[in-house]
């Protein structure tokens, strides 16, 4: 069976957009030196997939013959959760954790909400049919889906039909028979460039008064009046490939979309009016804990990725035998065996919900919650393990090649592992600089630290979701026993 592979996916790319990047339209991305390397790595995940080795563990064949990757999965056992999170790893391993919005994080949220079906059928019946027709389609094509479920930050004081401009927040404007027409914005559009589609959704709470803002729908990129406002491109200025490792071909680039009177087909909408609705869309369908499972799975990756490169930092630089050095590692390796403990708690503690197997919801809480305060954590630590060497780094590439200047840096750029030399030194630090140093890293922070929320938002979760009678029998338990005690 016909797998999609990174060509197909280039070609669904190379379509006109309004994709703005300083002060320019710029209608192909694929093409395009801020963005042309992120579109080649996302492509390389389905070059993965596609792989004659690779079919059986990242895909699976669908009822209706196509075989599309496992993210699309519906799993009905713990076997099958398992063998979809082990595909997921392998697409996270390949980037090292750094796409934050590859393609199987949008795919867990549509399965997600598709396994509780039966909240959008109340809703009304044409939104579920809707939702439906669209995960078969968007499976069935492999489709790369970002979304944008936030507004705009604005005036945090004010409601959001009381901001400044009422152009900012998306909202409807007009109805027919055809469909809905849409203006204002939403974000943050995180890998917007590189993928084909968007969902657009209320993950915010909005309150009765508020049913303009109430809608959800996914639309093309390139659909007539969607304008994706990119910050900065990393890649842009991203020297080489060898001297920003990362940044060169991982910056999957987020963006506010502005939807400038876009018109919205029927068939293309889940929800329209209801403004909890938008929040069941997400909390009373698996859909929010199957998104940030995955999110946890790319993490845990992601974890290890910093926990091995401050090892081999101490390892480069000498350090790695000393007592304190050790104990440091330790403790990092600590954490991130906690974390990842709690992956595989929320699959072997999940449960069925109808005829679909979801994992522990406290449990993928929790692991938010934890992992919130230790990304920036690991980060200082792996800075603190390297101390002057990421700021002693020469230039660029380039002065390996200078003979005047090369013999003095491989005097200068020492190593302590066996083997390496001035090169292979720069090369780790560089690479490490790019992590948790340069404007990449720092936006790489920012981003695992609020991708989930504020923490007043997922210590809510925790609150909401945690198994309080299981506490509380406990609790009770021990009181009552106590009582023989004090009648004595």
């Amino acid at each position: 069976m016909t797998v999609k592979d990174g060509t197909a996916h280039l070609r669904a790319l190379d379509k006109d957009r309004e994709v703005y990047l300083d002060g320019t339209l710029i209608k192909r991305v694929v093409h395009h030196p801020a963005f042309a390397a992120a579109c080649r790595s996302a492509a390389a995940l389905y070059d993965f997939q596609a792989d004659a080795a690779n079919v059986e563990r990242m895909t699976f064949e669908t009822e209706t013959g196509r075989r599309v990757n496992r993210a699309w999965q519906m799993p009905r056992s713990y076997a099958e959760l398992v063998a979809r999170r082990e595909a997921m790893t392998a697409w996270a391993e390949l980037h090292g954790g750094f796409l934050g919005r590859s393609p199987d994080h949008l795919a867990s949220s549509i399965a997600g909400q598709v396994m509780g079906i039966e909240v959008f059928e109340r809703h009304g019946a044409r939104f579920a049919a809707a939702l439906r027709d669209y995960y078969v389609y968007a499976r069935d094509n492999d489709l790369y889906l970002c979304y944008v479920i936030v507004n705009p930050q604005g005036d945090r004081s004010k409601d959001w039909g009381e901001q400044p401009s009422e152009e900012m927040t998306m909202r409807v404007v007009d109805e027919d028979s055809d469909g809905v027409t849409v203006r204002g914005a939403k974000m943050l559009g995180t890998g917007s460039v590189m993928a084909e589609e968007v969902l657009v959704a209320n993950l915010q709470p909005l309150k009765p008064g508020e049913e303009r803002f109430a809608i959800s729908f996914a639309l093309p990129l390139d659909a007539r009046g969607l304008k994706v406002l990119s910050r900065k491109s990393y890649e842009a200025s991203a020297t080489s490939a060898w001297d920003n490792p990362l940044s060169h071909r991982f910056d999957e680039n987020d963006s506010v979309v502005y939807f400038d009177d876009v018109k919205v087909p029927w068939e293309r909408i889940f929800l329209f009016g209801d403004t909890d609705m938008c929040r069941a869309q997400f909390h009373d369908t698996p859909g929010h804990v199957y998104q940030n499972y995955q999110s946890q799975i790319r993490l845990v990756v992601k974890l290890k990725f910093l926990l091995a490169l401050g090892r081999r930092i101490a390892e480069t630089i000498g350090t790695v035998a000393m007592a304190p050095v050790r104990e440091q590692l330790g403790e990092m390796a600590s954490e991130v065996a906690a974390v990842e403990g709690l992956l595989w708690g929320m699959e072997s503690a999940g449960g069925m919900a109808g005829e679909y197997y979801v994992p522990n919801a406290s449990m993928m809480y929790a692991a938010q919650v934890q992992t919130q305060a230790l990304y920036p954590r690991l980060v200082d630590q792996v800075r603190s393990l390297a101390g002057g060497g990421l700021i002693m780094l020469p230039s660029s590439v380039a002065d390996l090649e200078n003979p005047e200047i090369a013999p003095l840096i491989e005097r200068t750029q020492v190593s302590a592992r066996e083997g390496d030399g001035a090169a292979e030194r720069m090369a780790l630090m560089k690479l490490a600089w790019d992590a948790v140093g340069s404007e990449f890293g720092g936006r790489h922070t920012q981003y695992e630290m609020f991708y989930a929320g504020a923490k007043f938002v997922t210590t809510a979760h925790c609150f909401r979701r945690y198994d309080w009678a299981e506490a509380d029998r406990i609790l009770e338990g021990v009181m009552a026993s106590n009582q023989g005690f004090r009648e004595e």
